[in-house]
């Protein structure tokens, strides 16, 4: 596999709202989503002023906004979750404020760009090494890229992990880069500088442990009845120039330095009201991913592509199965989880090169999504890996 690993800009934090309280939470989760305040030029008394590590320029290094029948979760910037979402969550009567859940831990943000493996077995090779070394990890697979969110106090042996497996780290040390080929066959090996204890020694004993685990805790795969996925893109900015580019360009020639073109001269604003769209509608599924360097990664129920329209590219004709596993009774710290999954599928449904597997990690829930033929037979196989009888 050839793939590049960097290391995003900024610290992360990862926020739990439980449904009943979406809609009351849904105006910070709309704010940040369009943050237009710092861009404006925000008056220094207003809380947008004091938002360390972000600038005009670089507002959504990496932003996932997820609702999914079991929760809303947002992973941003740790200054949009001080002074946006924290000050709204104190305001709360005591009892619903208690149940949402800001994560103490900083989270870092991996960007993954790989060729030459399929989606099946690169997310279970990229979570792997991680796991193997004990360090907690949520995935995000998007349309053009996975990204790995660990806590920031794991980066040296983050680094130390994906050295052992082949990374080399680049001179300024914010990204790796590996040409070394591994395979899914080498999941099961053991990794070149075993892990300190307790981290198992090889995949079969990692899954083995993800599954006890999971037995032990009650967690068992769901199924939403009809709720069917398409994976898609917003349009890349530059297929847009044809439309707009003669009017930004005159518009940049009229600004003064200190009128910085607003952040909603670069996107499409027409995606941007479709976002909005849906997410006012209480979505049963939807999660939408912003990275620096990416266009929007969207990944939706498929009852609201007709919201979208044209504003979207991508394969909708294909569907896809979302397969949850409820973690609420697992702690955040645990490791393993998605490649234990991942990694169980992959080699009982023996997936060939072209098989499809995306992984979402939500603050107290996996998903593991699949195409409908492939997550019938992949449910045939959790369900018994996690009943206590079997």
């Amino acid at each position: 596999m050839n793939a590049q690993v960097s290391f995003l800009d900024g610290t992360y934090t990862l926020i739990h709202i439980p449904l009943e309280l979406y809609s009351t939470l849904l105006q910070p989760i709309l704010r940040v989503l369009l943050p237009q305040t710092q861009s404006l030029n925000a008056a220094r008394g207003t809380p947008e002023h004091q938002l360390e590590g972000l600038t005009a320029d670089n507002q959504h290094g990496f932003l996932n906004i997820s609702v999914t029948p079991l929760e809303c979760s947002v992973v941003c910037h740790a200054s949009w979750a001080k002074n946006v979402f924290e000050p709204v969550i104190r305001s709360l009567p005591e009892e619903q404020a208690k149940t949402v859940s800001v994560f103490k831990d900083s989270y870092m943000v991996l960007s993954v760009i790989s060729a030459g493996l399929d989606a099946a077995g690169r997310v279970m090779e990229l979570s792997s090494p991680l796991a193997l070394a004990g360090i907690p990890i949520f995935f995000i697979t998007t349309y053009y890229s996975d990204f790995i969110l660990v806590p920031s106090k794991e980066r040296q042996d983050v680094i130390k992990a994906l050295s052992d497996k082949g990374f080399v780290l680049s001179e300024n040390q914010s990204n790796f880069v590996s040409s070394y080929g591994y395979g899914r066959k080498n999941s099961s090996g053991h990794p070149e500088s075993p892990p300190g204890t307790p981290p198992p020694s090889n995949a079969r004993e990692l899954q083995t442990r993800t599954f006890d685990l999971f037995q032990k805790r009650n967690v068992s795969p769901y199924v939403h009845e009809g709720l069917q996925l398409v994976q898609c893109s917003g349009r890349e900015i530059s297929q847009l120039a044809d439309a707009y580019g003669h009017r930004m360009s005159v518009g940049r020639q009229t600004q003064s330095a200190e009128d910085r073109q607003s952040w909603i001269e670069n996107v499409d604003t027409k995606l941007y009201t479709c976002i909005i769209s849906a997410l006012v509608s209480k979505p049963r599924f939807m999660s939408l991913t912003l990275a620096e360097g990416d266009p929007p990664s969207l990944l939706l129920d498929r009852t609201l592509l007709p919201i979208f329209g044209d504003s979207i590219v991508g394969d909708t004709d294909s569907n896809f199965v979302p397969i949850f596993l409820d973690l609420v009774n697992l702690p955040s710290e645990v490791t393993g989880i998605v490649c234990g999954v991942a990694g169980r599928l992959v080699e009982d449904m023996q997936m060939t090169e072209t098989s499809e597997l995306s992984y979402l990690s939500t603050a107290r829930a996996g998903a593991v999504i699949l195409t409908e033929e492939q997550s019938t037979r992949a449910v045939a196989i959790l369900r018994p890996l996690l009943n206590k009888e079997s």
